[in-house]
């Protein structure tokens, strides 16, 4: 659990719209990592945070924690070397860059999205529907996707069908695919062809989602999470995937985009803390 505590004379209301907008992701030291306030220093002067308590962390968390300088950033070798060295829970965790982006996510112009094929693969299992007829459709099949059809598949979907990771869909498709705007769209799910998935190439594109694909979207709080391996992997393996990440979301950056792009990139696992990576190699990619 964690507790915030508030101090000074405030709008009840303007607390309750600006709390949406705080973000810390929390040591035990108390140190926002990354997706740091975005309050200026009037309003936070204006009700001042005392306290924000963290409660129930686990042994091995804190040990973890423990592994870690939150003074410096790390190269991203020498991080993913740390996040190898924290103690192992009983799964096979995925690990995960987050990235904090210098743009505005309410200006359509600022948008940063894309697609970064991992070259050692993201360890997960893709699950892929295919909207299609005809010859893509078979080559849809044959190329390994669990699921491909047309009107019939639309109307499973439209019926709560969702045991899929991956839809991908022809241009003739997307007429009536659309119809699926308010099933896939929150999900994250709807063919879209500046990721690939609206194409007449769907043996391509079943390859390479299966392959290890992976696809980054700037969120409403301004950063992009994106998956790069399993925490079995070799090190020089998440190193690539990696590497490969950070370099698609800095080539994704937009052109109305000012100031410091990336402000802040940390690596965790998913039950660990986060280790800073320092974005400085980067910023001439």
């Amino acid at each position: 659990m964690i507790l915030i505590i508030f101090s000074g004379k405030t709008d009840g209301k303007f607390l309750l719209k600006q709390t949406n907008h705080l973000r810390f992701l929390l040591t035990a030291q108390l140190r926002p990592l990354l997706c740091a306030s975005r309050f200026s220093a009037g309003e936070q002067s204006s009700f001042g945070l005392l306290t924000i308590m963290q409660r129930n962390r686990s042994k091995r968390y804190r040990a973890a924690v423990e592994q870690v300088d939150r003074t410096k950033s790390y190269s991203l070798n020498d991080a993913i070397a740390t996040l190898k060295k924290f103690p192992p829970t009983k799964f096979d965790q995925t690990v995960t860059v987050s990235f904090r982006l210098g743009v505005d996510p309410k200006q359509s112009d600022q948008m940063v999205r894309g697609t970064c094929p991992l070259p050692h693969g993201s360890g997960k299992q893709v699950r892929v529907l295919v909207f299609a007829e005809g010859e893509a459709a078979t080559a849809a099949k044959n190329t390994g996707a669990e699921y491909v059809g047309f009107k019939d598949l639309i109307q499973k979907v439209q019926e709560g069908f969702q045991d899929f990771d991956v839809a991908v869909a022809t241009p003739a498709a997307m007429a009536e695919v659309r119809k699926l705007g308010k099933v896939l769209g929150p999900r994250g799910l709807m063919p879209n062809p500046k990721t690939g998935t609206v194409t007449d190439d769907t043996a391509k594109a079943v390859q390479e989602v299966k392959a290890g694909r992976v696809e980054f979207k700037l969120d409403k709080n301004g950063n992009v999470a994106v998956p790069v391996g399993k925490f079995s992997f070799e090190e020089k393996a998440l190193v690539e995937n990696g590497n490969a990440v950070i370099e698609a979301v800095v080539r994704a950056r937009p052109a109305t985009a000012k100031g410091r792009y990336l402000e802040a990139v940390t690596i965790s696992a998913t039950m660990s803390p986060g280790v800073h990576v320092d974005p400085a190699p980067y910023l001439s990619v």
